[in-house]
């Protein structure tokens, strides 16, 4: 009896700890138990990631450096770089080098002015903006491949709504063969990427302005600056990150995307409208897939090397900025 009153008379002389600040959070213990509950959580996604993510890459690379056809699928022996050296020895590799690079230039460059006009277009508000924004937005929601469909059937040659508009207008007098004539496959694949992609740039673009506080607009309208000195030095500066990323991931996203052209043209006529991706995609349908993942390997380090000089090229431009 006289230890627990010696107890409780030591427990009531001692301090008590102070009470957090009224709506701080307390910070919990990272418990072991804890540990393995996240681990739990995040195991699925690890796994699934790993078997259709990491497990091909590795497999395909492995596969670039051996002997691999659908043909003899069982024997695969070493022959080190000679995938490679196949692949860069075909004349018609260079040609969708050529084919690539147009399609991701004359994709990305319109897909960013008229994103960037949407964006600004939409950020105030209106009456039924929401159902403007549900429109604009649409196409992302679309398959590429059936896009690529739709846009087949506008530009066919003989019963197309695109020539049948432009004669209507007086623009041509005969239907063109769109399609079908190499000078005008590929500004018609490339006219179906712009309308499919300027919504990518809308939705990251708005969400980035929608971020900027109106009180900065205040602060430049009180300085005499009008609606371009504002864009210019209020609206880029602050959105430049977000514009910077969204420019990368476009690129290697329309660097690796063939669903619209197989969907239009599959690449014809006479490959006039293959690029990289898509070649190696058919490459792959003929058997060789150890020739296919030889390409697919030099795409793959094409891309991180441009995505690393691209992020370090924009991060010295942020550092010249401050």
């Amino acid at each position: 009896m006289s230890v627990t009153s010696g107890t409780l008379e030591r427990s009531a002389a001692r301090p008590a700890a102070p009470a957090p600040p009224p709506g701080r959070r307390t910070r919990r213990a990272f418990t072991r138990r804890r540990a393995l509950t996240i681990a739990a959580f995040l195991a699925p996604a690890a796994v699934f990631v790993a078997i259709f993510t990491y497990y091909p890459l590795l497999s395909g690379g492995v596969g670039a450096f051996r002997t691999w056809t659908v043909y003899n699928i069982t024997n695969q022996p070493w022959v080190g770089f000679g995938n490679f050296e196949t692949v860069l020895n075909d004349p018609l590799f260079y040609s969708t080098v050529g084919n690539t690079v147009l399609w991701v230039i004359g994709s990305l460059v319109p897909q960013f002015v008229i994103g960037f006009a949407l964006a600004l277009w939409l950020r105030p508000k209106f009456r039924f903006r929401g159902i403007y924004q549900a429109l604009v937005f649409f196409p992302w929601a679309v398959s590429g491949f059936l896009i690529g469909i739709l846009f087949r059937w506008m530009f066919n040659g003989e019963f197309g709504v695109v020539n049948d508009l432009l004669m209507k207008t007086g623009i041509i007098d005969t239907p063109l063969p769109w399609l079908a004539d190499p000078a005008l496959a590929m500004p018609a694949i490339i006219l179906a990427n712009v309308w499919y992609g300027v919504t990518f740039f809308a939705i990251m673009i708005l969400a980035a302005l929608q971020s900027v506080p109106d009180e900065l607009y205040e602060a430049a309208s009180l300085d005499g600056a009008g609606r371009v000195r504002a864009f210019w030095h209020v609206t880029v500066p602050y959105i430049r990150t977000t514009l910077a990323l969204t420019v990368l991931l476009r690129t290697i996203w329309i660097f690796n995307f063939p669903d619209l052209i197989f969907g239009m043209t599959g690449g014809g006529p006479g490959g006039r409208t293959h690029i990289v991706t898509s070649y190696m995609i058919e490459i792959t349908q003929q058997g060789d897939y150890g020739r296919a993942s030889a390409l697919g390997l030099i795409v793959f380090m094409v891309l991180a090397i441009f995505a690393v000089f691209y992020l370090l090229a924009t991060r010295e431009r942020k550092e010249a900025l401050r």
